[in-house]
Protein backbone atom coordinates (compact mmCIF):
# COMPACT_ATOMS: atom_id res chain seq x y z
CA UNK A 1 0.00 0.00 0.00
CA UNK A 2 1.44 3.68 -0.80
CA UNK A 3 1.49 5.99 1.23
CA UNK A 4 0.03 9.47 -0.15
CA UNK A 5 1.17 13.14 1.38
CA UNK A 6 -1.35 16.05 0.25
CA UNK A 7 -1.12 19.37 1.29
CA UNK A 8 -4.55 21.57 0.75
CA UNK A 9 -6.24 18.53 0.96
CA UNK A 10 -9.71 19.93 2.43
CA UNK A 11 -10.42 21.11 -1.05
CA UNK A 12 -10.39 21.70 -5.01
CA UNK A 13 -7.24 19.59 -6.54
CA UNK A 14 -6.01 18.50 -3.39
CA UNK A 15 -9.13 16.63 -2.18
CA UNK A 16 -10.24 15.34 -5.64
CA UNK A 17 -6.60 13.57 -5.17
CA UNK A 18 -7.26 12.22 -1.55
CA UNK A 19 -10.34 10.53 -2.93
CA UNK A 20 -8.97 9.00 -5.91
CA UNK A 21 -6.06 8.00 -4.33
CA UNK A 22 -8.33 6.55 -1.47
CA UNK A 23 -10.27 4.95 -4.04
CA UNK A 24 -6.89 3.08 -5.64
CA UNK A 25 -6.07 1.71 -2.13
CA UNK A 26 -3.73 3.81 -1.10
CA UNK A 27 -3.07 5.63 2.61
CA UNK A 28 -4.08 9.39 2.47
CA UNK A 29 -2.30 11.86 5.04
CA UNK A 30 -4.73 14.37 3.97
CA UNK A 31 -3.34 18.01 5.62
CA UNK A 32 -5.02 21.41 6.02
CA UNK A 33 -5.01 24.76 8.39
CA UNK A 34 -8.66 23.71 10.27
CA UNK A 35 -9.62 19.69 10.17
CA UNK A 36 -12.53 20.86 12.30
CA UNK A 37 -13.84 22.65 9.10
CA UNK A 38 -12.77 20.27 6.42
CA UNK A 39 -16.22 18.95 6.14
CA UNK A 40 -15.96 17.03 2.77
CA UNK A 41 -12.15 15.83 4.24
CA UNK A 42 -13.64 14.78 7.45
CA UNK A 43 -16.50 12.49 5.63
CA UNK A 44 -14.09 11.48 2.91
CA UNK A 45 -12.30 9.81 6.11
CA UNK A 46 -15.21 8.63 7.53
CA UNK A 47 -16.11 6.19 4.53
CA UNK A 48 -12.43 5.55 4.32
CA UNK A 49 -12.36 2.39 6.70
CA UNK A 50 -9.32 4.28 8.18
CA UNK A 51 -7.40 4.58 4.62
CA UNK A 52 -7.27 8.63 4.89
CA UNK A 53 -5.98 10.53 8.47
CA UNK A 54 -6.42 14.15 8.63
CA UNK A 55 -3.33 16.06 9.79
CA UNK A 56 -3.80 19.69 10.95
CA UNK A 57 -1.10 21.70 9.14
CA UNK A 58 -0.57 25.67 8.21
CA UNK A 59 2.17 25.39 5.64
CA UNK A 60 3.13 29.07 6.36
CA UNK A 61 3.72 28.23 9.98
CA UNK A 62 7.60 26.65 10.49
CA UNK A 63 6.30 25.34 14.20
CA UNK A 64 3.45 23.51 12.31
CA UNK A 65 5.83 22.37 9.94
CA UNK A 66 7.37 20.53 12.91
CA UNK A 67 4.26 19.55 14.36
CA UNK A 68 3.98 17.41 11.36
CA UNK A 69 6.77 15.78 11.40
CA UNK A 70 6.67 14.97 15.06
CA UNK A 71 3.88 13.25 14.34
CA UNK A 72 4.67 11.48 11.32
CA UNK A 73 7.92 10.49 12.96
CA UNK A 74 9.88 7.85 10.99
CA UNK A 75 6.76 6.73 8.41
CA UNK A 76 7.56 6.22 5.10
CA UNK A 77 5.58 8.24 2.24
CA UNK A 78 5.71 7.18 -1.26
CA UNK A 79 4.48 10.28 -2.39
CA UNK A 80 4.36 13.95 -1.15
CA UNK A 81 2.50 16.42 -2.84
CA UNK A 82 3.10 19.84 -1.72
CA UNK A 83 -0.26 21.28 -3.41
CA UNK A 84 -1.29 23.97 -0.96
CA UNK A 85 -1.06 27.96 -2.31
CA UNK A 86 -2.59 30.89 -2.73
CA UNK A 87 -3.77 33.28 -5.73
CA UNK A 88 -2.04 36.41 -4.01
CA UNK A 89 -2.88 39.88 -4.94
CA UNK A 90 -4.81 41.25 -7.19
CA UNK A 91 -3.71 42.07 -11.42
CA UNK A 92 -2.33 45.45 -10.16
CA UNK A 93 -1.47 46.21 -7.66
CA UNK A 94 2.12 45.02 -5.60
CA UNK A 95 2.20 45.34 -1.96
CA UNK A 96 5.20 44.24 0.44
CA UNK A 97 3.29 42.06 2.83
CA UNK A 98 1.12 40.25 0.46
CA UNK A 99 3.77 39.67 -2.12
CA UNK A 100 6.11 38.25 0.79
CA UNK A 101 2.75 36.08 1.72
CA UNK A 102 2.44 34.75 -1.24
CA UNK A 103 6.03 33.48 -1.65
CA UNK A 104 6.09 32.32 1.45
CA UNK A 105 3.14 29.94 0.80
CA UNK A 106 3.78 29.11 -2.45
CA UNK A 107 7.71 28.82 -2.61
CA UNK A 108 9.11 28.65 1.09
CA UNK A 109 7.05 26.10 2.18
CA UNK A 110 6.95 23.30 0.09
CA UNK A 111 11.22 23.87 0.47
CA UNK A 112 10.66 23.55 3.93
CA UNK A 113 7.76 20.56 3.81
CA UNK A 114 10.38 18.85 1.65
CA UNK A 115 13.08 19.42 3.79
CA UNK A 116 11.54 18.12 6.93
CA UNK A 117 9.84 15.11 5.33
CA UNK A 118 13.43 14.23 3.68
CA UNK A 119 14.00 11.19 5.85
CA UNK A 120 10.12 9.91 5.37
CA UNK A 121 10.29 10.24 1.50
CA UNK A 122 14.16 7.84 1.81
CA UNK A 123 12.43 5.67 3.87
CA UNK A 124 9.82 4.63 1.24
CA UNK A 125 9.67 2.63 -2.39
CA UNK A 126 8.51 5.29 -4.31
CA UNK A 127 10.14 8.34 -3.33
CA UNK A 128 8.19 10.67 -4.67
CA UNK A 129 8.28 14.50 -4.60
CA UNK A 130 5.28 16.68 -6.23
CA UNK A 131 4.71 20.49 -6.84
CA UNK A 132 1.71 21.25 -8.04
CA UNK A 133 2.86 24.66 -9.33
CA UNK A 134 1.51 26.67 -12.35
CA UNK A 135 2.57 28.04 -16.29
CA UNK A 136 2.31 31.48 -14.45
CA UNK A 137 5.47 30.74 -13.42
CA UNK A 138 7.21 30.09 -16.91
CA UNK A 139 9.39 33.06 -17.29
CA UNK A 140 9.08 32.37 -21.37
CA UNK A 141 5.45 32.84 -21.08
CA UNK A 142 5.23 35.52 -18.29
CA UNK A 143 2.47 38.40 -18.97
CA UNK A 144 1.55 41.30 -16.69
CA UNK A 145 -0.43 41.28 -13.43
CA UNK A 146 -0.33 38.30 -10.96
CA UNK A 147 3.35 39.33 -10.14
CA UNK A 148 3.12 38.27 -6.37
CA UNK A 149 1.57 34.43 -7.77
CA UNK A 150 3.87 34.30 -11.11
CA UNK A 151 7.42 35.25 -9.57
CA UNK A 152 6.33 32.53 -6.31
CA UNK A 153 5.94 30.10 -8.97
CA UNK A 154 8.66 30.87 -10.59
CA UNK A 155 10.40 30.76 -7.52
CA UNK A 156 8.91 27.17 -6.82
CA UNK A 157 9.92 26.02 -10.10
CA UNK A 158 13.49 26.50 -9.31
CA UNK A 159 13.72 25.04 -5.85
CA UNK A 160 12.23 22.23 -6.94
CA UNK A 161 14.53 21.70 -10.26
CA UNK A 162 17.32 22.03 -7.68
CA UNK A 163 15.91 19.47 -5.52
CA UNK A 164 15.75 16.84 -8.21
CA UNK A 165 19.60 17.42 -9.01
CA UNK A 166 20.12 17.69 -5.42
CA UNK A 167 18.11 14.77 -4.07
CA UNK A 168 19.26 12.18 -7.22
CA UNK A 169 21.62 10.53 -5.45
CA UNK A 170 18.50 9.16 -2.81
CA UNK A 171 16.94 8.10 -5.94
CA UNK A 172 13.76 10.72 -4.83
CA UNK A 173 12.00 11.60 -7.82
CA UNK A 174 10.41 15.50 -8.10
CA UNK A 175 7.58 16.39 -10.13
CA UNK A 176 6.81 19.78 -11.15
CA UNK A 177 3.16 19.54 -12.50
CA UNK A 178 0.82 22.58 -13.75
CA UNK A 179 -2.47 20.94 -13.27
CA UNK A 180 -4.06 23.45 -15.75
CA UNK A 181 -7.16 25.68 -15.39
CA UNK A 182 -9.11 23.83 -12.91
CA UNK A 183 -12.67 25.04 -11.39
CA UNK A 184 -12.04 25.38 -8.21
CA UNK A 185 -12.37 28.03 -5.06
CA UNK A 186 -8.90 29.80 -6.55
CA UNK A 187 -11.15 30.91 -9.72
CA UNK A 188 -14.78 30.85 -8.01
CA UNK A 189 -16.92 32.68 -10.28
CA UNK A 190 -14.45 32.27 -13.52
CA UNK A 191 -14.96 30.10 -16.59
CA UNK A 192 -12.30 27.05 -16.13
CA UNK A 193 -11.47 24.76 -18.58
CA UNK A 194 -11.73 21.07 -16.19
CA UNK A 195 -12.79 20.02 -13.35
CA UNK A 196 -11.20 18.97 -10.61
CA UNK A 197 -11.55 15.14 -10.63
CA UNK A 198 -10.03 15.30 -14.62
CA UNK A 199 -7.25 17.29 -13.43
CA UNK A 200 -6.65 14.77 -10.69
CA UNK A 201 -6.53 12.08 -12.99
CA UNK A 202 -4.18 13.59 -14.71
CA UNK A 203 -1.43 14.43 -12.39
CA UNK A 204 -2.26 10.67 -10.42
CA UNK A 205 -0.81 9.37 -13.50
CA UNK A 206 1.86 12.00 -14.47
CA UNK A 207 2.79 11.12 -10.84
CA UNK A 208 2.60 6.98 -11.36
CA UNK A 209 4.92 7.31 -14.46
CA UNK A 210 7.83 9.49 -12.99
CA UNK A 211 11.19 8.43 -13.56
CA UNK A 212 14.68 9.96 -13.80
CA UNK A 213 14.33 10.74 -17.06
CA UNK A 214 11.29 13.24 -16.36
CA UNK A 215 12.17 13.98 -12.59
CA UNK A 216 12.75 17.68 -12.28
CA UNK A 217 10.73 18.59 -16.11
CA UNK A 218 8.27 21.22 -15.84
CA UNK A 219 5.10 20.02 -17.49
CA UNK A 220 1.33 19.77 -17.76
CA UNK A 221 -1.36 16.86 -15.91
CA UNK A 222 -1.15 16.13 -19.87
CA UNK A 223 2.24 15.22 -19.84
CA UNK A 224 2.79 17.84 -22.32
CA UNK A 225 6.60 19.78 -21.24
CA UNK A 226 6.51 23.63 -20.37
CA UNK A 227 8.92 26.02 -21.16
CA UNK A 228 10.97 27.87 -18.44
Amino acid sequence: MSTVLITGANRGIGLALAQQYATEGAEVLGCCRHPTKADELKALAASSSGRVRIIPLDVADESSIASLKRTLGDQPIDILINNAGITGLSADRIEAEGYMTTMRVNALAPMLIAQTLYDNLRRSTQKKLVAITSIMGSTSSAAGGKYAYRASKAALNNGMRGLSRAWARDKILVALLNPGYVQTEMVKGQVAFISADECASGLIARIAELTPATSGVFQDYRGVKIRW
